[in-house]
C-alpha cells in the first residue's frame, strides 16, 4: 500500500520541469468494448468466443467498420458489405456499431486512469472515424510507480486484464507520444526529451495528425515521411493545404505548446490511496476512507484551510469509478467530521454498493476550499455546540440533499417578505450569521432590523382580515382572522415602512402593529395604503404571529 498527498494546482502539472505525456491506443476499443459488455451482462456465465462484427449503414448497405480476430482469421475487413461478410462467415454475430457508447466507454475509461494522474483526457485525435486513445500528463508522477516505463507497462497489463489490446509511448510533446504509439515499432516506447525529432522522422506523414485529404495531397507531392517536411519552405504547403500541416509538426517536435485540457474541476488538495489487493468489505473501504482523511485533513490545517466540497472517488479492479460528493456548510479539516459524511452515504447505498472485483484505490479531492478563521475558545463551550450543529446539519444535508436543509440568510431590504431568503444550508454561513445557537431569536431580530421586534414566524402569504378601529389611521380595537374575532387588549406601532422605489409593480406604504388580544395572544398586522394618498382604501393584513 502507498499513499501520496499533494498540492495540484488546475494550471498545469504537478511539478516543474519538463512535461511528460502518455498516449495510449485501443486499436480494436469498439469491438473489445462489446465483447467485455456482453460478458458483464452474462456474468456468472462465460460468453463462446465466435466471429463477431460491428456494422453501419454505408454506401451500398450495411458494411462492417470493425470485427474481432476470429472474424478476421475468417477474412472479414472492414468497410465490407455485411451480405458478403455473412456468405463468407455463415455464423458470423452481427452487432450495431454504437458511437455514443463507444465515446462513453472511452470517457469512462479515462477517468478510470486518474489512479495514476489526474491529468487524463479521452484522446480526441483517432486514426479513422472515433476516438480510439487516451492522454494522460504525468508529468512527476511516474516516480509513484517506478518510473515510465514501469508506469505505462502496469498500465497495459491492466488493460490486457480488461480484455483489451494496447499500445503506449510516452514523450515530451503529446503529437510525438500520438505518432509513436500508433506508428512505433514497439507496442511500448520511452522517448528521452529532446529527441522527438529523430523519432519522427521516419514515421509515415499520418503520424503527424492529418487529415486523409492532406496526407494524400502530401504522398502525391513525394513527400511522405514526417523527416521529408524537416526543412521545406512552409508557404508553400501551408498555400496549398492550409496552415494544419505546419502547426501539428510544430507541436510534435514541441515549437508549440499543446495542454491537455480535461475537463476537471478545480482541485487545490487531493490525497490518494491504493491497494496491493482489491478491497470487497465495506469495513476495511470505511478503513481507507478514515485513513485518507486524516491525510488530507493534516495537509489542510497546515495549509489554514477548510474543506466546503469533496469529492470521493473509487477505482475498481474492473476498470469502472464510483463518485460521491459531499458539502460542508462551513470550512472544516475534521478528518472525523468529513469521513463520516462519506460513510454515510455508503451506508444508504447498502447492499446496491457493488465492489466488482475489489477497490484497488481511492482518491479524496477537494473541490471547494475556504480559509480557516482562528476562534477563541469561550468558558460556556458555546463555539463546541456550534459546531456540533454545523456537523449536524451538514449530515443532514448530505443525507436528504443539499436542495432539502434549508436555512434563512438576511437580504438588504425593509419588506419583510424580502429580508431573508431560505437557501441551502451546505451554501455556507455568512458572518451575520456565525455563532447561530441558543440566541437565535434576538440575533434575527437585530438582522433584520426596525424598530419594533418582529416576529420570527411569518405567514407564506399576508392573510387578509377585517379590523375596526378607533380612528381612522389608528392602531386595531378588533379585528377578525378565519372567521374568529379578536379583541385587542394592547398594540404598539405604528411601524412604517414604504416601498422599494426601484422595484416595479403596485406597492403602498404599510404601517405595522404589534397587538395582544384579551387572551394574550400576539400578532404583527399592517395597514396597507395610506388614507391621505392613495386612491383605494387601506387594507388590513395579518402577516406574522409571535410566539
Amino acid at each position: 500500500m502507498f499513499s501520496f498527498c499533494s498540492n495540484l494546482k488546475p494550471s498545469g502539472p504537478c511539478m516543474e520541469g519538463k512535461r511528460r505525456i502518455v498516449a495510449l491506443w485501443l486499436p480494436h476499443w469498439p469491438i473489445e468494448r462489446l465483447g467485455r459488455d456482453l460478458e458483464r451482462q452474462a456474468r456468472p456465465l462465460r460468453v463462446p468466443e465466435k466471429p463477431r462484427v460491428l456494422a453501419r449503414p454505408g454506401p451500398g448497405g450495411m458494411r462492417i467498420t470493425a470485427r474481432n480476430r476470429l472474424a478476421q482469421a475468417a477474412g472479414i475487413h472492414p468497410g465490407q458489405l455485411v451480405s458478403d461478410a455473412t456468405a463468407l462467415c455463415p455464423g458470423l454475430e452481427l452487432h450495431a456499431a454504437d458511437s455514443e457508447g463507444d465515446r462513453k466507454g472511452l470517457d469512462r475509461l479515462a477517468s478510470w486512469c486518474g489512479r495514476y494522474t489526474p491529468w487524463t483526457t479521452a484522446d480526441p485525435d483517432g486514426i479513422g472515424e472515433e476516438p480510439d486513445g487516451i492522454l494522460l500528463d504525468i508529468t512527476g508522477c511516474d516516480h509513484l510507480f517506478g518510473g515510465e516505463m514501469a508506469l505505462i507497462a502496469e498500465l497495459r497489463r491492466r488493460l490486457q486484464g480488461f480484455g483489451l489490446t494496447a499500445r503506449a509511448a510516452v514523450s515530451s510533446t503529446t503529437g510525438a507520444a500520438w505518432a509513436l504509439a500508433r506508428f512505433g515499432e514497439r507496442p511500448l516506447l520511452v522517448l528521452p526529451a529532446g529527441e522527438e525529432a529523430d523519432a519522427l522522422r521516419s514515421l509515415p506523414v499520418a503520424a503527424l495528425r492529418l487529415d486523409d485529404a492532406a496526407v494524400n495531397g502530401l504522398i502525391r507531392l513525394g513527400l511522405k515521411k514526417a523527416g521529408d517536411l524537416y526543412g521545406k519552405p512552409r508557404a508553400p504547403i501551408t498555400a496549398r493545404f492550409g496552415p494544419g500541416v505546419a502547426r501539428r509538426l510544430d507541436e510534435a517536435l514541441g515549437f508549440e505548446p499543446e495542454p491537455i485540457s480535461p475537463d476537471l474541476p478545480h482541485v487545490p488538495y487531493r490525497a490518494s490511496l491504493a491497494f496491493s489487493e482489491g478491497l470487497t468489505r465495506s469495513a476495511h473501504i470505511e478503513e481507507a476512507l478514515k485513513r485518507i482523511a486524516a491525510d488530507l485533513c493534516e495537509v489542510l490545517e497546515r495549509e489554514r484551510q477548510g474543506a466546503r466540497r469533496l469529492e470521493l472517488q473509487l477505482f475498481r479492479v474492473d476498470g469502472e469509478v464510483t463518485r460521491m460528493q459531499a458539502g460542508t456548510g462551513i470550512a472544516s479539516h475534521d478528518a472525523s467530521h468529513l469521513s463520516r459524511l462519506f460513510r454515510e452515504k455508503l451506508a444508504q447505498i447498502g447492499d446496491d454498493f457493488d465492489t466488482g472485483f475489489g477497490i484497488e484505490a481511492i482518491t479524496l479531492a477537494c473541490l471547494a476550499v475556504d480559509p480557516l478563521r482562528p476562534e477563541q475558545e469561550t468558558l460556556d463551550n458555546e463555539r463546541t455546540r456550534a459546531q456540533d450543529l454545523e456537523q449536524f446539519v451538514d449530515r443532514l444535508s448530505n443525507r436528504l440533499g443539499a436542495g432539502r436543509v434549508m436555512r434563512l440568510e438576511p437580504r438588504a431590504s425593509h419588506i419583510p417578505e424580502r429580508a431573508v431568503a431560505a437557501v441551502p444550508a451546505l451554501r455556507g454561513i455568512t458572518p451575520a450569521m456565525r455563532g447561530w445557537t441558543a440566541h437565535a431569536k434576538e440575533h434575527m431580530a437585530s438582522v433584520l432590523g426596525g424598530s419594533l421586534p418582529r416576529p420570527l414566524r411569518l405567514l407564506s402569504s399576508p392573510e387578509p382580515v377585517d379590523v375596526i378601529a378607533e380612528v381612522p389611521e389608528g392602531p386595531p380595537r378588533v379585528f377578525r382572522w378565519r372567521r374568529i374575532a379578536h379583541q385587542i387588549a394592547r398594540a404598539e406601532g405604528p411601524e412604517r415602512i414604504a416601498p422599494e422605489w426601484w422595484r416595479e409593480g403596485k406597492h403602498r406604504t404599510r404601517d405595522y402593529y404589534r397587538v395582544e388580544d384579551v387572551e394574550g395572544r400576539r400578532f404583527w398586522l399592517y395597514r396597507d395604503g395610506l388614507y391621505h394618498r392613495d386612491n383605494e382604501g387601506p387594507r388590513w393584513y395579518l402577516h406574522g404571529v409571535f410566539e
